[in-house]
């Protein structure tokens, strides 16, 4: 019998077939990656013998398209709108359909410098890992930078935009105010070494590390808005360090480019690699020696040749440029996971050399370069998750290096009270090593440097601890809320949800019991006792009551799970005050703190504060900005306060 015979079989044909076929379609599960072709590094390293054959990856990005919302050309999705326009060309590129089933069934299209198409797969497989790797560290949804609107609620921003060609020139940079990624392409340098025909187009939005980069200044910015002002030396330079240090990292999730690059230097990762380098192609194409920058080592300008970089203790307080003294923070981190990395391959080193340590000459077998490769990949990931999970104990409005490294140690002791591969220790000897001190600590031990509890502040009036009842009445109210917010999927839905406890919370907290509270004042840093409006020299801002404003700027709700299953649900609320003509132009003085919440357990577990009545501060960044306003890139470029910072940050 023909199958043709049976209608049961046909395509349409009986109600039992049709029945049954749409039961098995229900059936197939929705894909959990999407597998997407692209270059590790950038085109330049597909086109050199020893390194073709590696440069060329599939990353598996979050699966995005349902029934509801499917992923639409572009790419469009939950959180990226890819927009080809190239304004010079005047030319719309046409967008790529990732649900094509040619496209699907060939992990997406070649790596191909001449395809557009290619170009928009690519901003979009990068964005989407550094996603990913934020969101897996933090515990929740990422949430990009929203719209501020003067005297109303700022806007949720669904997706960020990414332009492959929106720039004729050697740059690629975050535009604050479009919210949106902006990459350029241009002629190679005739200087550029041999790898480049002189003249020659190089595109930015083909750099891993580039994508990377400017996607982690979009993220950070949707956290800290306001680390991008320049009224603190290390704010511009964390911000770059900071999106060097993620596409740094997301280098070791390259299984191949790892194994390769641990094989070429037989295990020592503090030689000469692909993995301490960022952004070769664009390096070389504008008429550096080589990369546009490295973590452990750099070219010699004399010889031409790479020299491992030596920490200077001295360089943090000499250097003030932010791509250089951000190197020091790059440095410093990359340092740690070093000694981490030893660490993890000793034994397998002293199996392999018979209990010297020291390797045999030749290749390394295959079986211990994998090894090493997985300890290598292992310790990147954890590092690069403590780095990015750090962001949530941060202080608001300026952060300097010792600042990161406190909340580093915090954030890992919260997570994982128990350090057996020294990691804390690690950071606190690499950060030593250059220099970087944390303010006000008595010692540079890992007890010291964590952010200390509000029940372990030492108050000059004992009486002023037993105010912080007051404040533990408005947790408990907040909780039912933040339940509720922890269940929601829709990042829409938890940003509203954020602006509705923000408003309670900043409702609660003026209330008089909390304003005229000592304990709140001396843990949040903020004034909020009651004024003569007829005779105010604090220099805030008062209601028509008399009372000085503030202003709940962010709520972050996060859920993470450490490495024994155990769970820390948090609530970050951040809170903070202003105060008006005491810097130039038009910066303003900023004070507040970062309320770190343990939601389940109702305790505030952290109050990381800048006192808004520090006069120290205040004479540090008047006179910081005094002597280097003519340095700032806002005002410089842009004039007073302008929210296009990395526009001239990135120029080439």
């Amino acid at each position: 019998m023909s199958i043709g015979a049976n209608k049961n079989y046909e395509l349409g044909g009986s109600q039992y077939g049709a029945a049954a076929s749409s039961r098995k379609q229900s059936a197939v599960p929705i894909p959990p990656v999407r597998r997407l072709r692209g270059y590790a590094f950038d085109p330049s390293l597909s086109i050199v013998l020893e390194t073709s054959l590696i440069n060329e990856i599939i990353f598996e990005v979050e699966w995005e398209g349902f029934e509801g919302e499917p992923l639409r050309p572009g790419p469009t999705g939950e959180y990226l709108e890819v927009i080809d326009y190239d304004p010079a060309s005047h030319c719309f590129y046409e967008p790529l359909d990732l649900n094509n089933p040619y496209i699907l069934a060939q992990d997406g299209l070649a790596p191909a410098e001449g395809n557009p198409q290619f170009h928009q797969q690519m901003v979009y497989a990068v964005a989407m890992t550094t996603i990913q790797n934020f969101e897996r560290a933090l515990g929740r949804r990422a949430m990009w930078a929203p719209l501020a609107r003067e005297g109303d609620d700022p806007v949720f921003i669904k997706r960020l935009r990414i332009y492959p060609h929106a720039l004729r020139q050697s740059n690629a940079y975050y535009s604050a105010t479009k919210k949106a990624l902006l990459f350029g392409y241009f002629p190679a340098s005739p200087r550029s070494s041999g790898i480049h025909i002189p003249g020659g187009t190089v595109f930015t939005c083909l750099s891993h590390d580039i994508i990377a980069h400017e996607t982690t200044h979009a993220l950070l910015d949707g956290m800290h808005q306001r680390f991008i002002e320049p009224v603190h030396p290390d704010n511009l330079a964390f911000h770059e360090a900071f999106a060097d240090i993620v596409a740094l990292f997301q280098h070791f999730t390259f299984q191949e480019v790892l194994e390769n690059q641990i094989a070429k230097t037989r295990g020592d990762l503090s030689s000469q690699s692909l993995l301490g380098q960022l952004a070769q192609q664009f390096g070389l194409a504008i008429g550096n020696y080589g990369a546009l920058r490295n973590a452990i080592g750099e070219a010699n300008p004399e010889t031409g040749q790479w020299e491992l970089i030596k920490p200077d203790p001295n360089a943090y307080f000499n250097t003030e440029e932010p791509h250089d003294r951000g190197a020091i923070l790059v440095g410093a981190v990359f340092d740690a996971f070093l000694s981490i990395y030893n660490k993890r391959v000793a034994d397998y080193k002293r199996i392999a050399s018979q209990g010297t340590g020291i390797l045999q000459e030749g290749d390394l077998h295959p079986d211990l370069v994998r090894r090493l490769a997985k300890e290598a990949s292992k310790a990147a990931q954890h590092i690069l998750t403590m780095c990015i999970r750090a962001l949530d104990y941060c202080p608001p409005n300026e952060i300097s290096f010792g600042d990161y490294l406190r909340a580093i140690i915090t954030a890992d002791y919260d997570l994982v009270p128990v350090d057996n591969m020294g990691y804390r220790v690690a950071f606190i000897e690499a950060f030593k090593r250059r220099g970087i001190y944390p303010r006000n600590v008595r010692s540079m031990s890992v007890d010291s440097l964590r952010w200390k509890m509000p029940n372990e502040l030492a108050f000059a009036d004992t009486a002023i601890a037993t105010q912080s009842e007051d404040f533990q009445k408005v947790i408990r109210e907040l909780q039912s809320d933040t339940i509720e917010a922890a269940l929601i999927q829709s990042r829409e839905q938890a940003f509203a949800f954020g602006l509705l406890i923000a408003k309670k919370f900043k409702e609660k907290i003026s209330r008089e019991t909390i304003r005229n509270n000592r304990w709140f004042r001396e843990v949040s840093g903020l004034d909020l006792s009651k004024k003569d409006p007829e005779n105010n020299t604090s220099g805030l801002k008062l209601d028509k009551n008399g009372y000085p404003e503030f202003e709940v700027h962010s709520v972050r709700l996060s859920v993470r799970t450490g490495p024994s299953s155990n769970t820390l649900d948090q609530l970050i609320l951040t809170v903070s005050q202003e105060k008006e003509n005491l810097l130039p132009g038009s910066y303003k003085f900023r004070g507040g703190a970062t309320l770190v919440i343990d939601w389940k357990n109702l305790i505030l577990k952290y109050a990381i504060k800048r006192r808004i009545d520090d006069d120290k501060r205040v004479d540090e960044q008047r006179d910081y900005l005094k002597n280097h306003i003519g340095l700032s890139l806002r005002e410089t470029y842009f004039g007073p306060a302008s929210d296009e910072p990395f526009m001239a940050l990135h120029a080439h």
